[in-house]
């Protein structure tokens, strides 16, 4: 029977009272540190027991061959899986000889926390060895989001009630052996049996570097690590190494009563292109860096970029707890995700798992960017600075494509195309004009017309150009794009889907738009009059189907006139469907795995009337099984925004819930990046009723009568707001900034200085409230007291 990790419901901490070794993967998936460049798994310091070790360099993979039964032209041929590279977390401990492993002994209490304002994971742990020896362990991990290559480790050893003879190993240890994963699931990543080559084993007093080349894409890498003692005697102290192994050794004596203090320094880097010798340099100097700040210079530098961090974004919830923790833990792992990424991808998992071979989608710019527009922005930058660096691959792809412009891979780490199915990968165009949206938000939450000017303007010429030769104009007159696959996945290859088609327009109008802001960037990308207005054409043309016999939008052309899938005889273990049934009876039959059409309504608001999306709903909920971690927050917006608070807020419950309580029985790969940032879209954009809509920043918030008040703070152009909704009315305050012009509903208010606007929230009227299909009502599992 499957088992959900237990926590504390905390504020600002997640807390493991008791340790279940049933749960490990799920929870060293939760417990994971990192800063975009650097990703380590919540594993014990020890390294065993264990679920799944990984330690995890943005952008560092192998490359892996694509097997197909049938090839045919255009297929990838390569596909890139993330490596896990050498592990520097080991501290391996020996008491009186017996090793410190708690399934050995006798465990007398365990405990671990993130602390989401701290920024590190503390474990506290009492042990009684085979032979009667009490000591207690307390550990402190961190990965600097200042210093970007640097982590750290305050470990703390106390004999308790004899004098024992102790023994401490810190190693690094490369190519270590994994434990199987199921084949089966497509969701897993591709098995690496070590990928790591050996290039140097150096050790020095109290140090280590081992650097590693990876097999087959070459990239060079490097860990570093160096210790500082503080003991009440000496310690006697070696070093050793191998080709895969660096350790230092503390060997001495513990009264009762007395203390062991060890601060491990790690340093952490790679490269495709320097040398060896290079490479040793950068990760000694990041690390002699991170040994001159100290152990509680990290710690303070830690809490103060986090004490400035949640002062512009935190969401407080008030009358639910665990959404309360939920969301900050969401938005302290988003964070993480990318906040010093510095041109290079997001992953779907972050770096805190292999799931997915380590891939950046598109769901990145969506729901990732999204957040960080109004959180970080300048990581908003970074992520699209790398999309624009993929460029000549984009354009070499589109080439042999026959498209013009730049095609996206659908998933990657190094920008080239890694999915090895057609229709749920390539066929996916929507990739461009999502790239595109992210652009579009970037610039209206920043202003920064410098970004559009370098960056912006040549991923949306780009992305107009593919837009244009992909799509036609049909004998009536409008412009069709056909034969994509849209968000929902258990639909393929189909014509007009009307996100991809939404989407599209928007790209293309704002792509003639950004040139003619910046002529001079549009001519040397050889932008003139005429394709500038072939754009606009274009985009004024696009086809949006809609059936006017059941007076909602088919998702694609023809998707209302097919077989409605049979709920009533879908059991509930056959969830997901794509792991029990075949691709040939979902992408023929009424079944949505992800909210698609409600995406689009979502997104492009302006294209449809309150009285469609409200038909829209009530047609989809009943066949959207939400097989896709993406979809409880997307309904919970749209289900917001037509009055249905109670049905948004169980949503809220789910998304909130997706990796905590482990709903989707992958949290064990890692966590689910666009699905913690929907938990905030679905209480800041849902609840909160957050839009921007030409240019204007607009709230439409009302609350179900479950929350009391729902506070939250963004950055908008260079302003700081606080929006606090209650029942009855919503409250404006700038707390940085000298004025800021927003929305309420359709009202504009004028923020100046640091005085408070209140203003009434305006109900609106629902009907009865949509069913789900039987057994996919919104779910939410207890997590713990």
């Amino acid at each position: 029977m499957f088992r959900h990790p237990s926590f504390t419901v905390e504020p600002w901490s997640i807390t493991e009272a008791a340790l279940d070794l049933d749960v490990m993967t799920q929870t060293e998936s939760v417990f994971a540190l990192s800063n975009g460049h650097i990703g380590m798994r919540g594993n014990l310091d020890e390294g065993e027991p264990h679920g799944l070790p990984g330690t995890y360099l943005n952008s560092v993979y192998e490359l892996r061959p694509l097997p197909y039964a049938e090839a045919g032209f255009g297929y990838p041929e390569s596909g890139q899986t993330i490596v896990n590279v050498t592990n520097g977390k080991l501290i391996r401990l020996l008491v009186d000889d017996e090793p410190f492993d708690m399934r050995y002994g006798r465990l007398v209490s365990h405990r671990r926390v993130l602390d989401l304002r701290a920024g590190v994971l503390r474990r506290e742990v009492e042990w009684v060895s085979p032979a009667g020896a009490r000591v207690r362990i307390a550990s402190t991990r961190l990965v600097s989001l200042v210093q970007r290559a640097v982590a750290a480790i305050r470990y703390e050893l106390e004999a308790l009630d004899r004098s024992v003879e102790v023994v401490v190993q810190s190693e690094l240890v490369a190519n270590e052996a994994l434990p199987p994963r199921p084949e089966e699931d497509p969701r897993v990543s591709a098995m690496l049996e070590e990928p790591l080559e050996p290039e140097e084993s150096l050790t020095w007093a109290s140090g280590a570097i081992l650097v590693h080349r990876v097999r087959r894409s070459r990239l060079l890498v490097a860990a570093a690590m160096e210790h500082v003692v503080t003991a009440a005697r000496a310690f006697e102290t070696s070093e050793d190494a191998s080709a895969n192994v660096a350790r230092v050794s503390l060997v001495g004596q513990l009264q009762a009563g007395e203390r062991l203090v060890l601060d491990k320094f790690l340093a952490y880097g790679w490269s495709a292109i320097r040398s060896r010798p290079a490479l040793h340099d950068q990760v000694r100097g990041a690390l002699q860096a991170g040994m001159h700040t100290g152990w509680k210079g990290l710690v303070t530098a830690q809490r103060q970029f986090l004490d400035d961090f949640w002062e512009g974004v935190d969401v407080e919830v008030d009358g639910d707890p665990e959404v309360q923790q939920a969301v900050r833990f969401s938005i302290f792992h988003v964070l993480q995700a990318a906040a010093r990424a510095e041109g290079r991808p997001i992953p779907s998992k972050g770096l805190t798992g292999p799931g997915y071979d380590g891939h950046a989608f598109w769901d990145s710019e969506i729901y990732v960017l999204g957040l960080l527009s109004v959180a970080r922005p300048e990581a908003v930058a970074d992520a699209l600075s790398w999309r624009h660096s993929t460029l000549p691959a984009a354009r070499e792809r589109a080439r042999q494509l026959d498209l013009a412009g730049a095609v996206f891979p659908w998933r990657t780490i190094n920008g080239a195309e890694c999915s090895a199915y057609w229709p749920a990968g390539t066929a996916a165009s929507h990739i461009g004009a999502d790239i595109a949206y992210a652009v579009v938000r970037y610039v209206q939450a920043t202003g920064d017309r410098g970004f559009e000017a370098d960056i912006g303007v040549e991923l949306l010429v780009e992305t107009a150009r593919m837009w244009r030769s992909r799509g036609h104009h049909h004998a009536d007159g409008t412009f069709r794009i056909d034969g994509v696959t849209g968000p929902d996945e258990y639909s393929a290859l189909a014509d007009n889907n009307v996100y991809t088609n939404l989407m599209a327009q928007l790209n293309l109008r704002v792509a003639a738009d950004a040139c003619a802001r910046h002529p001079e960037r549009a001519a040397a990308l050889d932008v003139g009059d005429e394709e500038a207005a072939a754009w606009r054409d274009a985009a004024r043309s696009v086809y949006v189907p809609f059936d006017h016999r059941l007076g909602v939008h088919p998702q694609s052309d023809g998707f209302t006139d097919h077989e409605a899938w049979d709920f009533a005889s879908t059991r509930p273990e056959q969830y997901p469907l794509m792991l029990h049934f075949p691709y040939s009876a979902l992408y023929r039959k009424q079944v949505v795995k992800q909210a698609d059409l409600a995406l689009a309504m979502h997104l492009r608001g302006d294209a449809f009337s309150a009285e469609q999306k409200a038909r829209n709903v009530e047609y989809y909920e009943p066949i959207t099984v939400r097989d896709s971690s993406l979809s409880a927050c997307t309904q919970a917006v749209m289900a917001a925004e037509i009055g249905q608070l109670g049905l948004s807020y169980r949503y809220v419950g789910e998304s909130s819930l997706i990796d905590l309580a482990d709903l989707e029985h992958n949290t064990s790969d890692g966590l689910h990046m666009a699905a913690l940032a929907g938990t905030w879209m679905a209480l800041v954009e849902g609840l909160g009723g957050m839009r921007v809509e030409e240019a204007r920043l607009l709230f439409r918030p009302r609350l179900p009568d479950s929350l009391h008040r729902l506070r939250f703070r963004l950055l908008y152009r260079g302003c700081r707001l606080q929006v606090d909704v209650r029942a009855a009315e919503a409250r404006y305050r700038l707390l940085a900034g000298d004025d800021l012009l927003l929305w309420h509903y359709d009202e504009p208010v004028n923020l100046r200085g640091t005085g408070e606007q209140r203003l009434p929230v305006t109900p609106i009227p629902s009907g009865p409230e949509p069913a789900q299909p039987p057994g996919r009502e919104p779910r939410r599992a207890r997590r713990g007291a």
